[in-house]
């Protein structure tokens, strides 16, 4: 059975280059797209004026456009995709950049990345239909392995480590000395094997010595080595060293409506800042948003509530929604107007505006008292040393360095701050290892954590006392406090069920296209600025396909070309 013939090698073609690309190509969308920016008003540099010519921008940004949708995004695949593909060609006029020239023009115009976002955005705006946002955050690989990232705890463990490989290299030598004529002794290594590890760990120990001091100095929770701005991070296959990309997905057509790129570990407190462009967009109109239970901020909602955003944030089951408290300003306001400052005014005068009737309840001015500190509280030193704590059995609290040390001598690092401002203290490898384990801590975890108010010192373990027939004490830091009266507002926040029920259809389905059909899984770049550029260009991706298959192309073609 013959085979279906192709075309002959040699045989010489007379077309021109825009048969080349398919009628209804994406490149065809991306290239009257860019044709109708206005550099000038994205701050890019025109052309040299001396030696030789530059290459043109548009053709540049057609590329990295072009490239972040199919998946090419290292400079190096892109500058081989304008000899080798076709649509590229087609796009750039057949220009071949190195990837220097390539990695060069997104340097020096990234912040340029997100405007374009919005450019295309604002393009399409009039063509569909906009409903409600849903926020969600997700963790995207940053170009810092975990080996270059450094907590507290983890800086601890090594240090301690090495201390004690130092201290037996130094015993060993130690003996090699005392014997007489004698370079080696039988089962060890050599002398000069131990002097090289010797050197090795000690450098080793006073880098990380430096690292912790950094810390300290500067109150950093962690410290990466090769992207300073990200933070080690929870996601679903464990750890990764990442930042945390929000983004506010439209309810009507899947559309990325705007982003906020942050290294802020959970998503706490992010609803505002991240609706905050979108609401700009539109200041005369109420904007609605839904989120998950790891929004939940009631300061964050209420930021939200004072600028015409109303926050849907999904509750935990058996609640109907949240009980919000802020301080009493009186005011008069006008109940029937959008504007932020008017929504701001009525809700602290204790009055529901009428855009938000359907989510507030039971707003009531009350009197409360609440404790006010009137001078700075005397801060006490440590209870004692390590050995003289595992005799009184105290977790004692240092809290110019923020940390615990437990009755074993071991110190416990700030895991979290609670919902009622209580710090957690937490060291799990230590606990694992520790031979005090069963006479410090009996519960059903892997290690254990106490948790401090502000004002505490010491807490006893209860359970090394009482087995040694010792009452605990606690400690708190001395300083003057008094009660006092003020006024407050309290009201009932329910979001609406039917929304919220919508939420995961809506922000999971950009994510799983970018990251798997785009294959951005990680970053290339490396600081915030230009990790925030990079992801306009998934986001823009994401969006530019999305609009050509609810638009269809001629009607994308001919929104792409209006001024």
């Amino acid at each position: 059975m013959p085979y279906v013939s192709g075309f002959d090698r040699d045989q010489l073609m007379c077309c021109s280059w825009d048969a080349f690309v398919d009628e209804e190509s994406i490149a065809r969308i991306i290239d009257a797209f860019v044709e109708h920016l206005d550099i000038k008003k994205l701050g890019v540099k025109t052309a040299a004026i001396e030696g030789r010519p530059s290459h043109d921008p548009k053709s540049l940004y057609k590329l990295y456009i072009y490239g972040s949708r199919k998946g090419i995004r290292s400079s190096r695949k892109l500058a081989e995709s304008c000899k080798v593909n076709l649509e590229v060609k087609w796009m750039t006029g057949g220009v071949e950049p190195d990837f220097r020239t390539i990695a060069d023009f997104r340097k020096n115009n990234i912040d340029s990345l997100k405007e374009i976002f919005h450019e295309f955005n604002r393009k399409i705006s009039g063509a569909v239909e906009w409903g409600f946002s849903s926020v969600d955050g997700t963790k995207i690989q940053a170009n810092n392995s975990k080996d270059n990232n450094f907590t507290k705890n983890k800086l601890d463990d090594r240090i301690k480590w090495l201390n004690g490989h130092t201290d037996e290299y130094l015993r060993i030598l130690n003996e090699m000395d005392q014997q007489e004529e004698a370079d080696e002794i039988r089962g060890e290594l050599t002398r000069a094997e131990l002097e090289a590890k010797l050197k090795e760990a000690q450098e080793r120990l006073a880098r990380y010595e430096g690292y912790q001091k950094l810390m300290e100095e500067t109150g950093a929770s962690q410290l990466s080595i090769i992207d300073a701005d990200a933070k080690l991070m929870k996601n679903k296959n464990g750890f990764a060293v990442a930042y945390n990309a929000q983004t506010a997905v439209d309810s009507e057509n899947h559309l990325i409506r705007d982003f906020q790129m942050t290294n802020q570990v959970t998503d706490h407190g992010l609803l505002e800042s991240t609706m905050s462009e979108v609401k700009e967009a539109e200041l005369e109109k109420i904007i609605e948003v839904v989120a998950d239970k790891g929004y939940e901020d009631t300061e964050d909602m209420v930021g939200c509530l004072e600028n015409g955003i109303i926050p849907h944030v999904i509750t935990d089951d058996g609640k109907d929604g949240y009980e919000i408290e802020i301080p009493y300003e009186k005011s008069e306001a006008d109940l029937t107007s959008t504007d932020p400052k008017e929504l701001k005014k009525a809700l602290h005068a204790g009055q529901i505006p009428e855009a938000y009737v359907s989510v507030i309840q039971d707003i009531k001015v009350e009197t409360v008292r609440r404790k006010v500190v009137d001078e700075k509280s005397e801060k006490r030193g440590v209870y004692g040393s390590p050995e003289e704590m595992l005799d009184k059995a105290y977790f004692v609290r240092d809290p110019e360095r923020n940390l615990v040390y437990c009755p074993a001598g071991e110190i416990l690092r700030q895991k979290c701050i609670k919902k009622n401002e209580n710090i957690r203290y937490a060291n799990k490898n230590a606990c694992k290892h520790c031979p005090n384990r069963n006479k410090c801590y009996k519960g059903k975890g892997e290690w254990k954590e106490i948790d401090f108010t502000k004002d505490q010192l010491e807490k006893p373990c209860k359970d090394w006392l009482k087995a040694e027939g010792n009452a605990p004490e606690e400690t708190k830091l001395k300083g003057k406090w008094h009660y006092e009266k003020r006024q407050v507002v309290k009201f009932f926040l329910k979001p609406d069920r039917e929304k919220t029920n919508q939420r995961m259809c809506l922000s999971e389905h950009p994510f799983g296209t970018i990251k798997r059909a785009m294959g951005a899984t990680y970053f290339l770049l490396k600081g915030m600025r230009k990790v925030a550029g990079g992801f306009a260009l998934f986001c823009l991706g994401y969006n530019l396909e999305r609009a050509k298959n609810l638009l269809g192309f001629h009607k994308m073609m001919e929104l792409m070309e209006q001024a």
